[in-house]
């Protein structure tokens, strides 16, 4: 798989694919079905398939307040969709350039010139272009002038429902990992890199490994029982909490996890989080000490979670079941 940032980064050997463009928040099996759309129709062309995604996506950029939270880290929506076989991810930085092309402009620099598409699968609701006029009719007409096909997407249900982002991320609101793990087709997780914190943690005696969110809204907020994944591929229970810690003050979102019984060095590794259960919301205290007692009785009620779950089987890190 190759990821190409930038039109600028685009190359002529890049010119012939099947191609797609979305967010792919992540990677669903909604998605998952678009992708095998479009790896099937390429193998049939004899072409490379290429997903086009935005880095920001596009309604952080206009209105990041009100953006919908993110599912899935770029890193990680990234990694899943080379998972799932896709040659090429062309990701453009969504800017005001971009945002003021025409849909004809857009189409013309990013499909035809840029990537020299022959196969096109997106939604007949995609919109793009300046003021979002750019639509499917519009891909279709062009698509006729310049010579590629352009297909609408299959539709992905579970239980009767589509799959969605929007509504897997109303699924994790109401903290129902079930379904969530089989909207996404994977238990949910957050990936990334352990950073050196406050030590406000350490201070407490639960010391915590730190990811930062990159003021990425996430879809969770509270305190979770969760499994941590170490780049040596074990598996570790803990504690997390998700969001901006209003009894330190904390003002940006971020994720703090805390392993139970670990004493190795964290710092540096990438690391992935996957969410079990949720323990409670996320609150103010009126002072640390009331918050120490607060993560006291979060732990304990963790680890209940882990003694009355151990008969599903949950990997522990010295590769014994729970």
């Amino acid at each position: 798989m190759k990821l190409i940032r930038g039109l600028h980064n685009l190359r002529k050997e890049h010119q012939g694919c099947v191609a797609t463009i979305g967010n792919f928040d992540g990677v669903h099996l909604g998605h998952q079905a678009i992708l095998r759309q479009v790896k099937a129709k390429a193998l049939e062309l004899g072409l490379p398939s290429a997903v086009v995604v935005f880095e920001p996506q596009p309604r952080e950029f206009f209105a990041s307040s009100q953006a919908p939270a993110r599912l899935t880290r770029f890193r990680d929506k990234v990694e899943r969709l080379a998972a799932q076989g896709i040659d090429r991810i062309l990701c453009l930085p969504f800017n005001q350039k971009l945002a003021s092309l025409s849909g004809r402009e857009f189409i013309e620099r990013v499909l035809t010139q840029g990537l020299g598409v022959r196969y096109l699968v997106v939604g007949d609701d995609f919109r793009f272009g300046c003021d979002r006029a750019g639509d499917f009719a519009l891909l279709q007409q062009v698509g006729q002038e310049t010579g590629f096909d352009v297909v609408n997407t299959t539709t992905f249900e579970v239980e009767a429902e589509r799959v969605s982002s929007t509504r897997i991320r109303t699924v994790l609101a109401g903290s129902d990992f079930v379904l969530a793990n089989k909207l996404l087709g994977v238990p949910y997780q957050i990936g990334g890199r352990v950073l050196h914190g406050r030590k406000l943690g350490r201070q407490l005696g639960v010391p915590t490994a730190n990811l930062s969110l990159k003021d990425k809204q996430p879809a969770l907020h509270g305190v979770y029982t969760v499994l941590l994944n170490t780049s040596d591929g074990l598996l570790h229970k803990g504690v997390a909490n998700i969001g901006n810690r209003p009894t330190i003050d904390g003002v940006r979102p971020a994720l703090e996890v805390h392993l139970f019984d670990f004493n190795g060095d964290l710092y540096g590794q990438r690391v992935q989080v996957t969410f079990c259960s949720k323990l409670r919301d996320e609150k103010r205290f009126s002072d640390v000490a009331a918050l120490r007692d607060q993560i006291m009785h979060d732990l304990q009620h963790a680890r209940d979670y882990f003694v009355q779950h151990a008969s599903q089987g949950i990997p522990l890190a010295n590769g014994m079941s729970g």
